[in-house]
């Protein structure tokens, strides 16, 4: 196996500047640069990654942790993580913990112990258990949440405007003449399922409508609860004409419930979601979505991990809050 010793021989050239080439370093351009590389590919060389992060205290490898593959949300998520940590000349390594803090923790030591040089983190989704991430910061790991920002840790996150996006989602389900609008949110002990919740409040109040108790349910961002609740909003004797719901897949179970209830949309109930699928323009009915920029946001957390793990980033966590896109569905009265 050739070493950097034998393409350095081959190219004329000593081993540092066979070091600077690989390293992408300015300071060696032209012929030089070529007869380096013309060595690399006549040698078939490949350097030794691992010695290299030994000596140089880095393995120029990130770790990314997301609450739940399944979800539409997340691929998107990773793809831009994945391609910005590549134009950078970084590896991205996920992982799924299906919303489990056991899982979140196991996950985390292994990142930690293969020594990666920065984490992407998409929390569990329940609130005040991070004590493992308290840790890592304070040992100095560089970290950057995304989607869910933990407000007791004084860490970098790239989320988007929670209360914002449901505001404008059900603002516009009153415009459309609905009164009765229900909503389906997450678990209060979870991460953005207050603030989505906040947003119906508000839209609600602002209109002057009333918000029955009843037309306020707490699922758990998953479709089975999606399903639950609708078939329970879609069966009382005042039933709502419109739901919100704080996730795709509780969407799609709302959708379910109400095929099986005879129901259709919008002449019986409308649908508006948080989220929204790539090919959402193909389902009948076409729920109002909240669209997140999630590849956008997969993209700008590396970014800013990547400038912290090279000391480019300011001394203070940065919060990058992004903006939602209100797509109109089939929701008119």
């Amino acid at each position: 196996m050739p070493t950097i010793k034998d393409v350095a021989a081959r190219a004329g050239v000593s081993v540092g500047t066979v070091s600077n080439v690989l390293s992408g370093a300015a300071t060696v351009t032209g012929g030089l640069k070529r007869r380096v590389e013309r060595a690399i590919a006549e040698l078939n060389y490949r350097p030794n990654h691992v010695a290299r992060s030994l000596k140089k205290r880095t393995t120029r490898t990130l770790g990314m942790i997301i609450s739940d593959i399944a979800n539409p949300f997340f691929p998107e998520l990773v793809r831009g993580a994945e391609d910005w940590a590549a134009e950078r000349g970084y590896i991205l390594t996920a992982f799924n913990t299906d919303d489990r803090l056991d899982r979140e923790r196991q996950v985390f030591d292994l990142l930690r112990s293969r020594h990666v040089d920065g984490l992407l983190l998409v929390v569990a989704l329940e609130r005040d258990e991070s004590a493992h991430v308290a840790r890592a910061l304070a040992e100095g790991l560089p970290i950057v949440c995304l989607d869910r920002r933990p407000v007791k840790l004084a860490v970098d996150s790239v989320t988007v405007d929670n209360v914002a996006g449901s505001q404008a989602c059900v603002r516009h389900l009153i415009a459309e003449g609905h009164r009765r609008i229900a909503t389906i949110a997450g678990g209060s002990n979870m991460y953005l399922a207050a603030e989505r919740l906040e947003g119906y409040r508000r839209a609600m109040a602002d209109a002057g409508l009333t918000v029955d108790p009843q037309w306020v349910r707490e699922g758990d961002f998953r479709r089975e609860s999606g399903y639950a609740h609708a078939h329970a909003l879609l069966r009382l004797k005042r039933r709502p004409t419109a739901i919100f719901s704080g996730n795709f897949p509780m969407t799609l179970g709302a959708i379910e419930a109400m095929r099986e209830l005879g129901l259709e949309s919008p002449r019986d109930v409308a649908l508006g979601t948080f989220d929204r699928l790539a090919m959402a323009d193909v389902f009948r009915p076409r729920p109002t979505a909240v669209e997140q920029p999630s590849y956008a946001m997969g993209a700008a957390g590396t970014r800013l991990l990547i400038d912290r793990i090279e000391g480019r980033a300011p001394a203070a966590p940065q919060h990058v809050v992004l903006d939602t896109i209100l797509r109109p569905g089939d929701s008119r009265v």
